[in-house]
């Protein structure tokens, strides 16, 4: 459905914030990963009600690879640059696409296929001129940033109705188990609270609000292909706040992006987009 793929383009646009709120950020990795993710679980739990139940055994999975998403992420971003953060942890889409038959029995359809190199294209144009050699550490860390989303948008899907428990679960483990790290942090200004408060409540809670809503009518694929608009808009944010200007090339394959995903949204994946998202079982 229309409104189902708008709702994960709702979610890239608030997840595309992410870059230039944590660097204008004083606080450290570990306060922000903590402090995001717990007002994240209080937003979804008062946005899903039936998510304060503890999930099933496939649902916590789930729930524990959401958490290494948005800890890693956080933690990339301040170890490497925005750009090598949100590239590599956009690499998503490939491993959804390897494991999605396999793991959820759904085949991608030739539209998805195609769609495939079309986005990988417009990164790999965008980013052509910002990726920064050297950081290894903190590309690594993006890059399995990347294979675990690639896994709680599996398992999002898998779950079915019982996401809103893996989002609600996923954010308090991610909050709880950084949170000694971030007691010795820097003590934070006005200015990283507003942050904080920003990132939990729309950046994390709305944003993963909308996604889990948008997933449950969408194929982990499609999906994952979507949400490639959070790339092109993430470094447009740093630039308007922060004052990092994107490339010739960047520009490129923003446009080349913003194309597909206007194709995605409109055209869809035939039959296979409207496969509403299973019940769990057992």
């Amino acid at each position: 459905m229309l409104r189902s793929r708008l709702c994960l383009l709702a979610a890239a646009v608030l997840w595309s914030t992410a870059g230039a709120a944590v660097k204008l950020s004083s606080l450290s990795a570990w306060q922000i990963a903590s402090g995001r993710s717990l007002v994240a679980a209080l937003v979804l739990a008062l946005a899903f009600p039936a998510g304060r139940k503890l999930p099933s055994r496939r649902g916590l999975a789930a729930a524990l690879a959401y958490a290494v998403t948005v800890v890693s992420f956080i933690i990339a971003n301040k170890l490497t640059t925005s750009a090598n953060a949100i590239f590599l942890q956009d690499t998503a889409p490939l491993y959804v696409l390897l494991l999605s038959p396999l793991l959820l029995r759904e085949r991608p359809s030739r539209g998805e296929l195609a769609a495939v190199p079309v986005f990988l294209l417009g990164l790999s144009l965008f980013f052509l001129d910002q990726l920064a050699p050297g950081q290894f550490w903190g590309n690594v860390i993006a890059l399995g940033s990347g294979v675990a989303f690639a896994m709680a948008i599996l398992g999002l899907r898998a779950v079915g109705e019982e996401g809103s428990s893996v989002l609600v679960w996923g954010n308090l483990i991610a909050g709880f188990s950084v949170l000694v790290p971030a007691l010795g942090g820097p003590s934070p200004t006005t200015l990283d609270v507003g942050l904080i408060l920003f990132l939990g409540v729309f950046q994390l809670g709305l944003a993963y609000t909308l996604f889990h809503r948008g997933l449950r009518e969408t194929p982990a694929v499609e999906a994952s292909l979507l949400i490639l608009l959070e790339p092109v808009l993430n470094p447009v944010w740093t630039f308007l706040l922060a004052g990092e200007r994107p490339g010739p090339w960047a520009l490129v394959g923003g446009a080349i992006i913003l194309l597909a995903t206007a194709w995605r949204t409109l055209l869809g994946s035939g039959g296979s987009a409207e496969t509403p998202a299973r019940e769990p079982q057992g």
